[in-house]
C-alpha cells in the first residue's frame, strides 16, 4: 500500500482535531517537532528494529519531545507507534499542512525559473497570482537552466508554461502540423 495512503488517516484525525480545537499552529508544530525526532537515524533504527517493544520507543520518543507535545500529541506517538507507522510521519505532516493550507485559503504555487528570482520579483509575482486566484499564495521557487528564460508556475494541478523552452516546443508542435 502506498505511504500517502496509509498516512491519510492520521492527517486528516489531525487535522480534524485541530478544526474542532481552532489549534492549526499548534499541530503544525507537534507534527514538524515529531518528524525531526523520528527523523533522526538512531529513533529510526529504534522502530525499525523489532526487537524493540512499541511503547519503549514511544517512551524514547517523548522523552526527546518533552512537554511539547501536549495529550494528544503523545497519544499520537502511541497509537504511530504501536501501529508501527512511524516512518510515515512525514507524510502525515505534509498531508496535514496541505490540509491547514485549504483550511486557511491559500493556495501554493511553485515557480521554476530560468535563473532565481529577486524577492521583489518573487513577490510580484504572488501579487498577480493572488489577484488571479483570489487567495492567498505560498510560493516556493527552484531554478533550471533548461528553460532558458522565463518562468514555469504549478498551482495545484495547473501549469502555466511561459518559459523560453515552452515556447520553442510549442512552435515545433505548430510547425510540424
Amino acid at each position: 500500500m502506498e505511504r500517502a495512503t496509509l498516512a491519510r488517516p492520521y492527517a486528516e484525525a489531525a487535522a480534524k482535531l485541530a478544526a474542532e480545537t481552532r489549534s492549526w499552529e499548534p499541530w503544525a508544530r507537534r507534527l514538524a517537532l515529531l518528524d525531526a525526532v523520528v527523523g533522526d537515524g538512531r529513533i529510526q533504527a529504534m522502530a525499525a528494529n523489532p526487537g524493540v517493544e512499541s511503547s519503549r520507543v514511544a517512551d524514547v520518543i517523548l522523552a526527546v519531545c518533552g512537554d511539547a507535545l501536549g495529550a494528544e500529541g503523545v497519544n499520537l506517538v502511541h497509537l504511530l507507534a504501536e501501529n508501527r507507522r512511524l516512518t510515515l510521519l512525514p507524510e502525515i505532516t505534509a498531508q496535514f499542512q496541505a490540509l491547514k493550507a485549504v483550511q486557511e485559503g491559500e493556495l501554493t504555487a511553485h515557480v521554476t525559473s530560468a535563473y532565481a528570482l529577486t524577492p521583489p520579483q518573487l513577490a510580484g509575482l504572488v501579487t498577480k497570482l493572488e489577484g488571479r486566484y483570489g487567495r492567498r499564495i505560498k510560493a516556493t521557487q527552484s531554478t533550471d537552466p533548461g528553460l532558458i528564460g522565463g518562468v514555469v508556475i504549478q498551482v495545484g494541478d495547473e501549469v502555466m508554461d511561459a518559459s523560453v523552452r515552452g515556447g520553442l516546443e510549442q512552435l515545433a508542435v505548430t510547425l510540424k502540423a
